[in-house]
């Protein structure tokens, strides 16, 4: 995911939010905290949308917190098995878990961004060889689909594909279907 003014991901990925504290008084922006209130008091917390955290943080009026899905009990079940946990749901809009996780480091400190993105790219190792394995399968399969108990796990996986995982997976299908079509037409012109 590319940081371009008209990325569609980028755009989603901004538009998650962060829990803020505030540690100034901010008058006139009551209504970024949700409230009936006309100012920001001092300690509030409010959730604000990370194009805007960025104002607000490097402006030194608030603080923020690492956003649940990148919190400790996330990266313990990614340490434990990285094709359990269900990115898609950590984020919501699109499951673009990887995008959110980037905007988050551009914020953080750099210790702790790089300890994002040690987590960023573990899971994305841990789960890229089931993504392709699964799209070739189903390539293979074709329109008639598969059956069979193993394939409620397989779903459920599927199911959880943060957004950049399900781009890699339609274009690992797709390439496994032109390869078994040049596969087939080299085979009957072998005949």
């Amino acid at each position: 995911m590319d940081n371009d003014y008209f990325s569609i991901d980028a755009i989603l990925a901004e538009n998650q939010k962060i829990q803020c504290t505030f540690k100034v008084d901010i008058p006139d922006m009551g209504h970024l905290a949700g409230g009936s209130d006309r100012e920001i008091k001092s300690l509030t917390k409010a959730p604000i949308p990370i194009w805007l955290a960025y104002i607000v943080l490097f402006s030194d009026w608030a603080d923020f917190t690492i956003p649940s899905p990148f919190g400790i009990r996330v990266r313990n079940a990614l340490k434990a098995e990285p094709r359990s946990v269900k990115l898609s749901n950590l984020v919501g809009a699109g499951g673009l878990w990887y995008g959110f996780g980037k905007m988050v480091m551009d914020i953080l400190s750099e210790e702790q961004a790089n300890g994002i993105s040690e987590v960023l790219t573990k899971a994305f190792k841990g789960r890229l060889l089931e993504v392709i394995d699964q799209a070739q399968h189903f390539a293979a399969l074709g329109p008639a689909g598969g059956g069979g108990p193993s394939t409620d796990t397989a779903q459920s996986f599927r199911e959880g594909l943060d957004g950049t995982e399900r781009e890699l997976f339609a274009l690992a299908q797709e390439s496994a279907k032109r390869i078994k079509r040049w596969h087939e037409g080299n085979d009957k012109a072998r005949r």
